[in-house]
């Protein structure tokens, strides 16, 4: 059983994975299990060149962003499991918890984070697809979808992130989506109270 997990490992899915694993050693999160699914094929990122992105060098290619990324998360935290080469099928709740079915296995998890991108057909199939919209920022030729939402949250414990949030396609807002979405969890984890996470060359309080 997974605490939360997170499906996508584009930038706003390793965004929300890279401020739950640095929240880790708070009291709070000590015995939870994240995880996040990074399949890539979906990814907007394959094609893209960054050269207006906050923090991001120059001519950097999002194909070896995906990489580094997800590198950098395995190495920073190593307790979030990545699972790779596996594609979300369905997602259905199941009493207090979801029934995430890949095409190799089924995860059981608490909270879903959905940071997929906005291409449509969307191809979770389950609990998700009433809440299935057009996109509202996005031109209607490029027929791109979106799921309702309130501030990230679809229904209690279901979330999504990035593009598929009815956010426009750049880095640094589905970067900042994800990390939202991540704090949002954090402060649910911490029985209400506003938290968040981030690493200080200052001595840690």
């Amino acid at each position: 059983m997974f605490d939360c997990l997170i499906i996508g490992g584009g930038v706003s899915g390793v965004s929300c994975a890279l401020v739950l694993g640095s929240a880790l050693e708070k009291p709070f999160m000590l015995d939870k299990k994240i995880g996040i699914i990074t399949h890539q094929k979906g990814s907007m990122l394959q094609d893209a060149l960054f050269n207006n992105a906050y923090g991001i060098t120059p001519g950097t290619l999002g194909s070896d962003l995906l990489l580094q990324t997800t590198k950098d998360l395995q190495e920073l935290y190593p307790k979030i499991e990545q699972i790779a080469h596996e594609k979300v099928v369905s997602i259905v709740t199941e009493a207090d918890y979801f029934l995430v079915t890949t095409t190799h296995t089924i995860y059981e998890s608490k909270i879903v984070v959905v940071a997929v991108n906005s291409s449509n057909p969307f191809t979770i199939e389950g609990c998700l697809q009433p809440y299935v919209i057009p996109h509202r920022k996005s031109l209607a030729k490029k027929n791109r979808i979106q799921l309702a939402n309130n501030d990230h949250l679809v229904f209690k414990n279901a979330y999504v992130a990035g593009t598929l949030a009815g956010h426009r396609s750049q880095l640094a807002i589905a970067a900042g989506s994800g990390a939202a979405v991540a704090t949002d969890i954090l402060t649910l984890w911490n029985n209400g109270i506003e938290t968040h996470a981030h690493d200080s060359i200052r001595k840690k309080e």
